[in-house]
Order: C-alpha cells, then structure tokens, then sequence
C-alpha cells in the first residue's frame, strides 16, 4: 500500500501498527525508496543500513503474535554520525575518523533498540559538530529540503534534512550551542536540547563535554516527547547524568518571560515580526507575557568561543592516528601527528583546537578561561532569577531564516553570532526547545525557542503543544 508519509507522527504510526493498516517492513521500504530518490541531491544520509527492512520484520512478528511493544516499535529514526552503534560506522562526518567502526553501543542506542526502534542510517553533520550551517562535513553540505540552495543549519544538519525531506520519521542529534534547535528551526521542525544530564552522553563523540546534550528531532512536541522519554535517565557509565525529579502539573501560572532588551540588535526584521506574532498567540490564549531582565546574555556568545574551543581541543587530543582512524607517516612521530592531524581535521576544526589551546596556554589561562567560567556562572544567576517570576522564557531560535550555501562560509564571526539565542542554554545547562513559528515572505520556515528551568522539560512539551494548536 501506498503510505503518506507527510502526516505521520509516531504515535500514529504506531496505532496504525498495531491495527495491521500497514506493517513495520512496509514503513521501512517506504523510507527507504525516499532516501533513495532524495538522498544523492540533499546528502542528509553518510551511510544507509543495509538491514533495516530486517529489523522491522521482527517488530512484525511480535506484533503478529499480539505480544506487547512500546510506541517506538518499527520507528524509522536517523542517527547523527558522532552517536556510536555497535558494528557501525561511526565518522563524526571527518576524514580522520572515515573508516572508524565502533565497538559498543551510545547509551540512547541501547535504550532505542530495547524499545525495537529501527535505526535507517546515520547522518552528516558539521565535522566533530563544530559548525552551524552543515557546511564543515568532510563529505559536503547538507542541503535544506524546504529550499535545496540554502543550509540546513548545523551541527545536526542530516538528521533535519532526514526528517524535513520525509527520509525518517524523527531522528537523533547532539546540541552543544544550538546544534539540535538551529536546523530545526531552519527544517520547520521540533527540535529539543534537554538538560544537562538527563540524557546520558556515554557513546556520544565529546566536542566540549560541559555543554554536549543528545536529544531529538522530530515533526512533532508530541514525538519529541516520546523520543526523550525513552532516553532519558541516570547512567553509571556517565557521572554527569542524573534522573529527572517529578514535577506536580503547573496549575494556573502561565508566565512567558519576553528579555526586550536582548532583541534589539541585528535580528532579521521579518525574524523579530514573527516572534512578536507568536507573543501575541500566547497572550491570545490567556498567558501572561512580561519582559525580563537577561541583558548578560549579550556576553553568551563570547563566553562560549573561549570555553568551547577549550574544552574541544582537550577532547579532539586523543585523535591522533595511532590507535585508530586515520594515519599518515612521517620522518618522525611529530610529523605524523602533524601529517595526520593537518590532513584529518578540516579548518573549522583546526581554528577551533587552535583557539582552544590559546586560551588554555600560560598566561591566558586566567585572561580567558577562568574569566569566561566567571561569566558563565553569572548566567546561570540571571536564569535562576528570571525563573522566580516565569515559567519560561521566550525568544527567536535564530536571528535569521536560513542563508544561502556558500554565503557565510568564508565569515565565521557572522556564523558564530547565528548561535546568540541558542548558546545562553547550554552555558546554563536548562533545557530549551524550538518550534515552528511561521514562515518568510520567501518561504524560509522560522522557529520559536522555549527555555525553561533545569528538569522542566515538561514545560516545553505543554507550551509547544498549546502554541501548535493555533
């Protein structure tokens, strides 16, 4: 039978399993004839699992057998390249890991597989998720299903295009600045960052392990509900995880806090008109929306490029050609790390270990470093007191609508400031969620970000629900 794909959510996907409307191979087949037509123009996919019609005939026999299976049972996913599967491939989209194949499974992929979801492929991404555009993979861009000449956003750039292009039903990605929410908002999609810590990092390639999050992509607050609840949770083989508390439902507050004063510079005119419409939305349907003071933000985005850098060039150390990955031979050992290292790692990646190291070396330390973890700690304060008086805050996701590929390559201050509304989460460690809002006078899908408090994700799930309504 002929599946549309285009109105699928798992959750009626899954009634339809179960009902026999069509069977977990035919849903399979039918996303992989997608990947097949659209793949080789928009690059979403580095690898296709050969197995994956397989993997849904098991789901099938248990459902045969009217025995129990969670929703995410035959769910086509898509998993970003740095989240490790046994027996897989795993490149994090960088020459210097090209043929690497990992040895054990992320934490999220084995609490997908107990719940029998089928993984299509893995997916391109900005080399070692340094990048917001999906333009720094080894492999070539991504390109935006909505609009193939324009990015995809990044770091998590194929699992959105996987999901915008109805090549997977929902999909995985990493968020270390904005790297889940900026190409949802860009791909018209659900994007969610959670806390720090409720989803387990373990199997998760470190870019700067301080403010790395998995989390999902989806079509829908409702499916990037279910994907975060089947991931979350404390984890022995990850110290900084920990189990989300039980919160009470909110009751009758409903406080959206709007920070003016960080709006008012260089956000696309028809970005700032749209986000004041969806203001008006909320207010429509009977929340209260007040301004609130979170003018250190304008400090995130220059804090986050001195921490990140740092602690990326520490992680990315361990990829030096001797163990695995990538080697190439020189007169000496230093030569072949310069060798493997010059020729493995792209440029944004190198700028990036080189600036880290800078502000990790004698005499910068304190300058930068130390300096920046100060800043970071106020924002953290900045929240906590907003958070006395709203339930959440609310902003664009980004300042623009997606940019034409090739357009901001060769500028990466203008491409780092693309990060100035998703960064403040992260430094925080609070959960933060994009949603679609509207759309340009082109076109250009444009995303809503909700921020909450640290374990609030429950939050964003009846805030996103209710603005999806209208």
């Amino acid at each position: 039978m002929a599946l549309d794909l285009n109105k699928l959510t798992i959750a009626s996907a899954h009634d339809s399993l179960l009902a026999g409307d069509f069977k977990a191979a035919d849903l399979a087949t039918a996303y992989m004839d997608e990947i097949n037509q659209k793949n080789g123009d928009l690059n979403a996919y580095l690898e296709v699992f050969g197995d994956t019609v397989e993997q849904a005939k098991l789901v099938d026999e248990k459902i045969s057998r009217k025995e129990e299976v969670s929703v995410l049972a035959g769910i086509p996913l898509a998993i970003k390249d740095n989240i490790l599967i046994k027996g897989r491939k795993a490149s994090a989209a960088s020459k210097i890991l090209e043929n690497y194949t990992a040895t054990y499974d992320s934490t999220v992929i084995e609490k997908l597989k107990s719940k029998e979801a089928i993984f299509l492929g893995r997916t391109n991404m900005d080399e070692f998720a340094m990048g917001g555009s999906g333009e720094n993979s080894a492999f070539g861009a991504t390109k935006n299903p909505n609009d193939s000449s324009r990015v995809t956003g990044g770091s998590s750039s194929g699992s959105a295009a996987a999901v915008a292009g109805g090549m997977a039903l929902a999909a995985l990605g990493s968020d270390t600045g904005g790297s889940i929410r900026q190409p949802a908002s860009f791909c018209n999609l659900v994007g969610l960052k959670p806390t720090y810590g409720t989803v387990s990092r373990y199997g998760l390639m470190a870019m700067a392990s301080s403010l790395d999050q998995i989390g999902p992509i989806a079509k829908t607050v409702g499916d990037a509900e279910i994907i975060f609840n089947a991931i979350k949770g404390k984890d022995p083989l990850d110290s900084t995880s920990a189990d989300s508390p039980a919160y009470p439902p909110s009751g009758e507050k409903k406080i959206i806090g709007v920070p003016e004063s960080f709006l008012s510079e260089g956000v696309d005119d028809e970005v700032l008109k749209n986000f004041y419409e969806a203001v008006h939305k909320f207010r429509d349907m009977g929340y209260e929306v007040v301004n609130v003071d979170l003018s250190l933000l304008k400090y995130a985005v220059a804090c986050y490029y001195v921490l990140m850098p740092a602690e990326a060039s520490a992680n990315l150390a361990r990829f030096d050609g001797v163990r695995y990955g990538l080697h190439k031979d020189g007169k000496d050992l230093l030569e072949d790390y310069q060798r493997t290292r010059g020729e493995g790692f792209g440029p944004e990646v190198r700028r990036r270990i080189m600036l880290g190291t800078y502000v990790l070396s004698a005499g910068y330390y304190d300058a930068y470093y130390n300096k920046a973890n100060d800043v970071r700690k106020l924002i953290k304060m900045a929240y906590q007191k907003v958070f006395d008086q709203v339930d959440v805050v609310l902003t664009p996701t980004a300042p623009t609508p997606a940019w034409k590929i090739g357009e901001k390559v060769n500028n990466p201050l203008q491409m780092y400031l693309e990060d100035i509304f998703t960064i403040p989460a992260n430094l925080a460690g609070i959960p933060a969620m994009s949603i679609p809002a509207g759309k340009t006078s082109d076109g250009l899908p444009l995303g809503l970000q909700l921020t909450a408090p640290h374990f609030r994700e429950d939050l964003l799930f009846s805030f996103g629900k209710s603005f999806g309504k209208l």
